[in-house]
């Protein structure tokens, strides 16, 4: 794995997301009850930014909504919960290291015997 550092933790606000714009892909980096989580910036219904949807945990599932058309997508994941989303968006490994949050693009998170995430 090769994680590198893609923001300060500070720089994610709690309960939200952050965009970033990597060199292979743009990111939303996400801060929610105490853990950090990283996927693809993209919905995969409708192409907007998933970055400016709302967090939130709906039956029991950390989720990002999109804002265009109201599918979530579980933060752990990267499955779609409920329409028109029908197709995943790409999760990463992450990892908090004191102040700095780093995201491994390379890597699959939903595969990762480690925890997903982790962090304040």
């Amino acid at each position: 794995m090769a994680f590198e550092r893609v923001c300060g933790l500070s720089d994610v606000p709690d309960g939200g997301a952050l965009r970033l714009e990597l060199d292979e892909v743009d990111v939303a980096v996400v801060r929610y009850e105490g853990r950090v989580y990283a996927l693809t910036d993209l919905c995969s219904h409708a192409e907007v930014p998933l970055s400016e949807g709302d967090v939130e945990t709906v039956d029991g599932v950390p989720t990002i909504e999109c804002w265009l058309h109201g599918s979530c997508f579980d933060l752990r994941t990267g499955e779609p919960t409920n329409l028109p989303a029908t197709e995943p968006v790409d999760v990463y490994p992450v990892r908090v290291e004191g102040e700095d949050v780093l995201v491994d693009i390379d890597g699959d998170a939903a595969s990762a015997d480690l925890p997903l995430a982790s962090g304040n």
